[in-house]
């Protein structure tokens, strides 16, 4: 059976063409169950903020590796790619169909493949970085990387604190390799056979829609998500949450910014992968989508 993976930037509507694809492989007699690829839908807690999938969609397809962290909890995508492949090949013993649903690289490649991580830094190292850019800032890190590994800093925006931190460790770890490793979320080799599809949309039209997500985040509670996170001592990871910072300062401006961006580069990530069957979904409904993926299964199959 073919795992069904879709990816897609944030608002492009991802959840209800899972939902909606789920309806007719049912109606085929299957009984699929999607495995969220996200990785801040771990966390209890931040449902709103991070998209989880609503009680009615769950109601409509089970959804898996969800709100099952608390929010003071760190993890990792090697931790995720162990939890996501024991999902997906017990689904897949059973006879269930899994539809992996995400719209983060990382833990897309980290469910769909064998996934290969350096090792998480030794207690302290990644703490003390945290430190000097709570202190210094992106930029200040940025220099310290361009005097330690200019190569390094080229591939790097000076304001990607996430990136920036991650460099300095593998530096101090003398882990910093310099050359361009190959990105293996652009691969076509996958743990088992994968549709693989990419939802896109009109830019415009994705952008007013990111909008309209954060505004009906904040009408469903969002920033009050973010504030009692917050209180219980949120992890750094789950402070990676998308708006988290910026709704937690009461930005909401800078948090549709910040949408707007990831959802550009969502976009960029999809171009690079290897083997994705592109649909447009603009002026679509969700239905028309997920009977043209059943096409490709259908496809695929043959």
């Amino acid at each position: 059976m073919r795992i069904v993976a879709l990816f897609g930037p944030t608002g492009v509507g991802k959840t209800a063409v899972a939902v909606a694809l789920a309806r007719f492989l049912r109606v085929r007699g299957e009984d699929p169950v999607a495995v969220s690829a996200d990785a801040l839908q771990v966390y209890a807690g931040l449902e709103t903020l991070t998209g989880v999938a609503s009680a009615a969609e769950r109601a409509q397809l089970e959804h898996r590796l969800i709100s099952f962290l608390p929010v003071d909890a760190t993890f990792s995508a090697g931790q995720y790619a162990r939890l996501a492949h024991a999902e997906i090949d017990t689904l897949l013993k059973e006879g269930r169909r899994p539809i992996v649903v995400g719209g983060t690289g990382l833990y897309l490649r980290a469910a769909l493949t064998e996934l290969s991580l350096r090792p998480p830094p030794p207690e302290g190292v990644r703490e003390r970085w945290m430190a000097e850019l709570a202190r210094a800032g992106a930029p200040a890190l940025h220099a310290r990387l361009r005097e330690r590994a200019p190569w390094a800093a080229q591939r790097i925006n000076p304001n990607d604190s996430q990136r920036l931190v991650r460099a300095l460790e593998l530096s101090d770890l003398g882990e910093l390799e310099p050359r361009a490793e190959p990105s293996q979320l652009w691969s076509e080799h996958m743990r088992r056979p994968t549709l693989l599809i990419g939802l896109t949309m009109e830019r415009q039209a994705l952008y007013a829609a990111t909008d309209t997500r954060v505004e009906a985040m904040l009408a469903a509670g969002a920033r009050e998500q973010v504030l009692a996170a917050h209180a219980a001592g949120a992890s750094a990871t789950a402070r990676k949450a998308l708006g988290f910072e910026e709704l937690l300062a009461g930005e909401v401006e800078a948090m549709k910014r910040h949408t707007r961006n990831y959802a550009k580069r969502q976009l960029t990530w999809m171009r690079k992968l290897a083997g994705v069957r592109v649909i447009d979904v603009s002026g679509r409904d969700a239905d028309a989508v997920a009977l043209e993926i059943m096409q490709d299964l259908d496809s695929a199959a043959g």
